[in-house]
C-alpha cells in the first residue's frame, strides 16, 4: 500500500516562505553577507581562470550565449556560465563554508543567480534576493540530517546545492509558490555528486557546485514553463533524503522559521585554500612552530579529531601523509598541518604537484597520526588539536576551539577585499583591474546587472 502523502509537504511550506520574501526587507546583516559572497566568489573565479581544470571545463562546453564566465572573453548560456563560475569558485577549495553542514553555499548560489539574472532579469535587487534565498535554502537543508549525506558517499554541496540553486533562481526570477515547489521537485532529480574523487585526487569535486548551479537554473526555468515536479521531494519515500542520506526521517523543522531567522549571517570565509576542517589544525601547527620547535625536534604529533571527518581527511593515513598530487593534498590533514608548520602558512602555492614532494613537509607529515574525540562538536563547529611529542620527551600541546574565519572569529570586509585582490593577482589581473571590479561588485545589487567588465 502506498504511503499516505502529507496535505502540505515540506517543499510547499518552504516555497510559501520564499515567495513571501522581497529584497528590501532582507536584514542588513544578510545583505552584507551576500555582498561579501559576491566579492569572494568573483575573486575565486579570477584566481582559477587559467587553471587546467577550468580550461578543460570551457573546452567541454558547446553552449555559447550572452552570459559572463568571469575572467574569460568567451560568453556562454546562463547554464554554461553558472557551470564554469561555480566550478572555478570551488576549484581551489578557498570558498565559503557553512559550519553546520558543512556546505559551500556561495560557490553555488552566486554563479546560479548571477547567470540567471544576467540572461533573464538583470536587476540587482532580484539577484540579492536570489542569492540570499539560495544560500539559506542550501544551508538549512544541510542540517536536516547532519553528516548522513557524507556518510552515504555523497558531497553535500552537490546534493543540497542543486536545491539551493533552484530556490534562489526561482526567487530571483519571481516564480510563484507553486512554481517554486515544482522547481524543487525537478531539482531533486538533477542532484548528484559522489566523493570518489578522494581516491586519487581527481577533479570531479571541483565541478559539483557548477553542476548544481546550472541544474538549479534549468529546474527553475522548467518550472516557470509549466513542468511539474514532486511536492514530496524532500520527505517522500523515494525523496532526496531517502536517496542521498538513506533515511526519510530528519529535522524538517529546521526549515520552519525560514525568512525570519537567517543562518546565512553565520557563513564563514576561508583564510586557507583547502578543506575547512583542516584549518584549525593549521593554526595549531603554526603556533607550535612559533614556539621555536623545529621539524627535526618532533618525534610524533597526535591530533584529536571528529569521527565524521576521518574518512575524508585522515584515512587512508599513509595517503594523507603523502598525497599523490596537489589537489589530493587539499584533503589530507597530516600533509596540510605539516605544511603549515614547516612553511609558517598555507597558501595556493602549497598545493601544486611540486609542493607535494617537499621532503621536509613529507618527513613531518609521516609523524602525524590521530585519535578520535567522541565529544568533538563537528559538524556544528570545527576545532583543532595537536599534541607534539618531542625527541627529548617533552610534550607540547595546542588547541583551537573554533574555525578562524567563522562565526567566532569572522574575517572583516577588509580581509575579504584583500583576499579578492590576492586572488585577482594570482589570476593575472593588475591592481587597476582589481579595484575596478571591486567597485562594480560593491554596487551590483543597487542597479542593473552588467557583468561585461568582468570578462577578459
Amino acid at each position: 500500500m502506498a504511503a499516505e502523502l502529507p496535505k502540505i509537504s515540506v517543499a510547499e511550506r518552504l516555497a510559501a516562505r520564499i515567495a513571501a520574501l522581497d529584497a528590501p526587507t532582507l536584514p542588513a546583516a544578510v545583505r552584507r553577507k551576500c555582498e561579501e559572497l559576491l566579492v569572494d566568489v568573483a575573486g575565486l573565479c579570477v584566481t582559477a581562470r587559467n587553471e587546467d581544470y577550468i580550461q578543460a571545463a570551457l573546452a567541454g562546453l558547446d553552449d555559447d550565449g550572452p552570459c559572463t564566465a568571469i575572467g574569460h572573453a568567451r560568453t556562454l548560456s546562463s547554464a554554461g556560465a553558472a557551470f564554469v563560475n561555480g566550478t572555478a569558485a570551488h576549484g581551489e577549495d578557498f570558498d565559503d563554508t557553512f559550519e553546520g553542514g558543512p556546505v559551500h553555499a556561495g560557490a553555488v548560489a552566486v554563479p546560479a543567480v548571477l547567470a540567471a539574472c544576467e540572461r533573464h532579469r538583470p536587476d540587482g535587487g532580484a539577484a540579492l534576493l536570489g542569492i540570499a534565498v539560495g544560500t539559506e535554502t542550501m544551508c538549512r537543508l544541510s542540517t536536516v540530517v547532519p553528516k548522513a549525506v557524507h556518510r552515504a558517499g555523497f558531497h553535500p554541496t552537490a546534493i543540497f546545492g542543486v536545491m539551493g540553486a533552484a530556490a534562489g533562481v526561482s526567487a530571483a526570477l519571481g516564480l510563484n509558490a507553486k512554481q517554486i515547489v515544482d522547481a524543487l521537485g525537478i531539482a531533486g532529480s538533477f542532484a548528484s555528486g559522489i566523493i570518489e574523487y578522494l581516491a586519487e585526487g581527481t577533479w570531479t569535486k571541483r565541478l559539483h557546485p557548477g553542476w548544481a548551479a546550472q541544474s538549479g537554473i534549468r529546474a527553475a526555468l522548467l518550472a516557470r514553463g509549466g513542468f511539474s515536479g514532486p511536492r514530496t521531494v524532500f520527505e517522500g519515500v523515494h525523496g532526496l533524503f531517502h536517496g542521498f542520506a538513506h533515511t526519510t526521517q530528519g529535522d524538517y523543522a529546521a526549515l520552519d522559521d525560514f525568512g525570519t531567522r537567517w543562518v546565512t549571517e553565520t557563513l564563514a570565509f576561508k583564510p586557507y585554500p583547502c578543506g575547512t576542517m583542516a584549518h584549525p589544525y593549521i593554526d595549531c601547527a603554526k603556533r607550535l612552530a612559533a614556539r621555536g620547535i623545529k621539524p627535526a625536534d618532533v618525534k610524533e604529533m597526535i591530533c584529536e579529531v571528529a569521527e565524521g571527518t576521518v574518512h575524508r581527511l585522515w584515512e587512508p593515513l599513509a595517503a594523507k601523509q603523502r598525497p599523490p598530487n596537489g589537489y589530493a593534498a587539499k584533503f589530507a590533514t597530516p600533509f596540510i598541518l605539516a605544511t603549515g608548520f614547516v612553511r609558517g602558512g598555507v597558501g595556493l602555492d602549497a598545493f601544486t604537484d611540486n609542493a607535494v614532494h617537499d621532503r621536509q613537509v613529507l618527513a613531518l607529515a609521516a609523524k602525524v597520526r590521530y585519535v578520535i574525540d567522541p565529544d568533538n562538536p563537528y559538524p556544528n563547529g570545527f576545532t583543532g588539536h595537536i599534541r607534539a611529542v618531542l625527541n627529548d620527551g617533552q610534550v607540547v600541546e595546542e588547541r583551537q576551539p573554533h574555525f578562524r574565519g567563522g562565526a567566532n572569529e569572522p574575517l572583516t570586509r577588509a580581509d575579504i577585499e584583500e583576499k579578492f585582490a590576492l586572488n585577482a593577482r594570482h589570476g593575472g589581473w593588475d591592481s587597476t583591474r582589481s579595484a575596478a571590479a571591486l567597485k562594480l561588485l560593491s554596487k551590483l545589487y543597487d542597479g542593473k546587472i552588467d557583468l561585461a567588465s568582468l570578462r577578459e
